[in-house]
């Protein structure tokens, strides 16, 4: 690559690496990284922000499960994209956030120049798992390895490569690949360990996290093998739908809960035992996981929970493992009656307004089956938290769990739709929440994506009216007037339609709108909240 910048060197390096498409807003810190951008191969999405970027990018690597890559420029631009990285890192979501940096001679020294932060690279590794510079014209392959292999390897998350000015337009030289070591192989006693634990006990439940998203086969053998109901947290949904061992309902319930202090051995796959999947409620303590077995690709992650057993890999190579030493007779232990009982009781606990709610969610399913479906934090997106079961493995997905990120929703859709292009997306957000990133739809506009805009209008932040008001305290604050969505869909240039909060009526327009090629939007007509007067 004789003659070649550093920059130019950085795309060809990432299209080496199978990126496909990046996200960024170009600006005069970043000119160098596309100086080879349009040769590469490289399909660029410009978002309306950098917080767009990240968030297309952290719904990219969620549907393909490859690094999602955003370019961002120094200062202003990595500040934007901190909460899509922080994000990322509570859901375990791969994303590469390349930015520029001032020159290297100016770092730290508070001279006043453009987009100057006092230390972009510290500020950065707060939230990232790795954050790198590229220092000189020979480290950029070292950088690169690094943090590939902390993309690839382990729990994933975010990284971050800075890229100085005067660097970014030097001459690049190769440099000889770092050997680095693989993941530790799965310890085959702690296999046979949890086998006989499993055979042993009469009454397993699984709790699958997102770690076992990209493994429905296996865990759907495993299940069926144990007789264990499997309990899906949000990051699962999706997994094993309509499939009689299936809890598609948060382990926060009090009807999961009892399912799961009932059991006499929990395995627990991928999942980090979260207070917002496990404690919504916050009620300081987690069902009774006796005989927990648990299952995660970080090992920090598993001394976070006592636990009789922990086994580090991925979920993915350990179920497989777990099957050849099971007995080939599948266990007796009324698993399916006992999902049952779990599913109606949970439907009932949640109450008549969440129902009626997922009864629009399980609408919306049966309208664009195998879709895409991507919320950001409102109503419908807390009910089908609690209780959905969805009919894609790795279909559904939020920030309302987590990090919980509003404005997550509309840019996190349009990530994924160029991930899967065959895929409808159906993207559900509140009225509230849509107007952190509603720009961002025109994102879609000039990609043409297949996304429906699904908004839902109460008029307000409901979620937190109503938990204002059972704290005693006067609501202010939670009514900010929402657009003309009608008058905003047509400036985007896109069709439109209002619907009540009805399942029918939403289904209809749901059905006109997944024979289209582009972006569409919908408005759900939602009561608006009104306070109770004293």
């Amino acid at each position: 690559m004789s003659g070649t910048t550093i920059g130019e060197a950085l795309v060809a390096k990432l299209r080496q690496r199978d990126v496909t498409c990046v996200f960024g807003i170009p600006g005069v810190h970043t000119v160098e990284l596309y100086r080879g951008l349009a040769a590469s191969g490289i399909r660029h999405v410009t978002p309306r922000h950098e917080q767009g970027a990240g968030f297309m990018a952290d719904g990219y690597a969620r549907v393909s499960g490859k690094p999602g890559v955003a370019f961002v420029i120094t200062g202003p631009g990595l500040t934007n994209s901190l909460t899509p990285m922080a994000q990322a890192r509570a859901d375990s979501v791969p994303v590469l956030v390349v930015s520029g940096v001032n020159k290297t001679a100016s770092l730290g020294k508070g001279l006043g120049h453009l987009h100057e932060l006092p230390n972009q690279l510290g500020l950065a590794i707060t939230v990232a798992l790795l954050s790198e510079q590229v220092s000189d014209t020979n480290s950029l392959d070292p950088v690169l390895d690094r943090v590939f292999y902390s993309l690839t390897n382990g729990r994933p998350g975010p990284v971050h490569i800075e890229v100085p000015l005067d660097v970014a337009a030097a001459e690049y030289q190769e440099t000889p690949a770092e050997t680095r070591d693989p993941e530790p192989p799965v310890d085959p006693a702690m296999i046979t360990h949890a086998a006989k634990q499993l055979i042993e006990a009469q009454n397993v439940v699984i709790l699958a996290g997102g770690g076992a998203k990209r493994g429905e086969a296996g865990l759907q053998a495993l299940s069926e093998a144990l007789d264990a109901p499997v309990v899906q947290t949000v990051n699962a949904r999706g997994l094993m739908h309509g499939h009689p061992l299936t809890v598609p309902a948060s382990p926060s319930l009090n009807a999961v809960r009892a399912l799961i202090d009932s059991a006499d051995c929990v395995l627990a796959l991928g999942t980090e035992l979260g207070p917002t999947d496990f404690d919504m409620y916050a009620t300081g303590q987690l069902a009774k996981m006796s005989n927990l077995i648990r299952v995660d690709r970080c090992r920090d992650q598993l001394a976070r929970h006592e636990a009789a057993l922990t086994i580090q890999g991925n979920v993915n190579v350990v179920v497989p493992k777990l099957m050849e030493v099971l007995p080939h007779e599948a266990k007796q232990s009324e698993g399916a009656n006992r999902a049952s009982e779990t599913r109606n009781a949970a439907w009932e606990e949640i109450g008549p307004d969440y129902r009626h709610q997922v009864k629009i969610l399980n609408a919306i399913r049966s309208a664009a089956p195998n879709a895409l479906m991507v919320g950001d934090s409102t109503q419908p997106i807390y009910a089908g938290n609690l209780y959905y079961d969805h009919d894609r493995a790795g279909g559904w997905f939020n920030a309302a769990t987590g990090y919980g990120a509003l404005g997550f929703g509309i840019p996190a859709a349009i990530g994924a739709s160029i991930a899967d292009p065959t895929a409808r997306v159906i993207c559900i957000v509140g009225d509230g929440g849509a107007q952190f990133s509603l720009p961002e739809i025109m994102a879609a506009v000039d990609e043409n994506l297949p996304v429906t805009f699904v908004i839902w209008n109460n008029h307000g932040y409901r979620e937190i009216a109503s938990s204002m008001q059972d704290a005693g305290i006067t609501v202010t604050g939670c009514d900010p007037s929402p657009p003309n969505f009608a008058a905003t869909a047509k400036s985007f240039g896109i069709p439109f339609t209002s619907v009540p909060a009805e399942p029918q009526a939403v289904a209809q327009a749901l059905r006109e709108t997944v024979v289209l090629d582009g972006p569409s939007l919908i408005e759900i007509t939602a009561p608006k909240f009104e306070p109770q007067k004293d």
